[in-house]
């Protein structure tokens, strides 16, 4: 009886101890300092090149980013050509006299409010992009599509490559970054990624994939994105700036790189 009556109290402790548990707690949250963000970038193809100018904003603000209309945009090359960008709207500033040519390195100047940032980037060497072609595979039985880019890596170790695919009139966002580590001088057999979730490869859809020669800096940059964007190992990584080559503490990138675009369509 006596050993009825300690089990009654334990379980009576018990259902107390976590019914009383239910507490809420409040985590103190800090507002981020807004921080200046540059979108620059140079190709090989015709201008004018664009540099975008935002801020940051707070985790728990909508994914609007407030546009920078009074900065000062300077671009140079070590040919000696300097550009001072013309504000167009929205953030945008646009070139008028430099021009993209692969080997040549261009410098970043922007100044915004009273504040300096600097970047450099060498263009690379294009490497070229020779066709597309189709990658079929059943699943459940049903034909499943990706793309191959095929091109040729240099016998020279060291090319970082992005790859931007385009359904139709829908852009795929997935990261596709490349590098030479595993396939130094050879034909390049790797597919792109899938699209994302809502994105699907079908018969008769039009693909369209612009390769892009890119830095190492940027390669790095891409990548880490690509880890936090749910592409990575379990899904992803926790959220943090990527490493870029902008000096004085702005987000974003600065990128000199090649483009070309080729398209193909899916057959029935």
């Amino acid at each position: 009886m006596k050993l009825h009556f300690n089990i009654v109290i334990y379980l009576y402790c018990l259902i107390m101890l976590f019914t009383s548990c239910d507490k809420i707690i409040t985590l103190p949250f800090t507002d981020n300092d807004s921080r200046v963000i540059i979108e620059a970038n140079i190709t090989d193809q015709s201008g004018p090149y664009i540099v975008k100018l935002s801020r940051s904003i707070n985790i728990d603000q909508s994914n609007i980013y407030p546009v920078i209309d009074n900065g000062t945009v300077i671009i140079s090359d070590n040919t000696g050509v300097k550009d001072t960008l013309k504000y167009s709207s929205v953030g945008i500033y646009k070139t008028k006299l430099i021009r993209g040519v692969y080997g040549r390195t261009y410098s970043l100047e922007v100044t915004v409010d009273g504040k300096k940032y600097t970047a450099q980037s060498t263009m690379p060497d294009k490497v070229n992009l020779d066709s597309l072609r189709i990658n079929t595979f059943p699943i459940n039985g049903k034909n499943q599509y990706s793309i191959i880019p095929v091109f040729t890596d240099p016998l020279e170790l060291g090319n970082s490559y992005r790859f931007i695919q385009q359904i139709n009139d829908t852009l795929d966002n997935n990261y596709n970054i490349f590098n030479d580590n595993l396939n130094n001088g050879k034909i390049n057999q790797r597919p792109l990624g899938p699209p994302k979730k809502d994105i699907s490869i079908k018969n008769f859809d039009i693909i369209t994939v612009e390769m892009q020669c890119i830095t190492t800096s940027a390669q790095l940059y891409y990548f880490t994105l690509s880890q936090q964007s749910g592409a990575g190992p379990g899904g992803g990584t926790a959220p943090t700036n990527p490493p870029n080559n902008i000096v004085g503490g702005a987000l974003g990138l600065f990128s000199a790189h090649t483009s070309q675009t080729k398209t193909i369509r899916i057959p029935n």
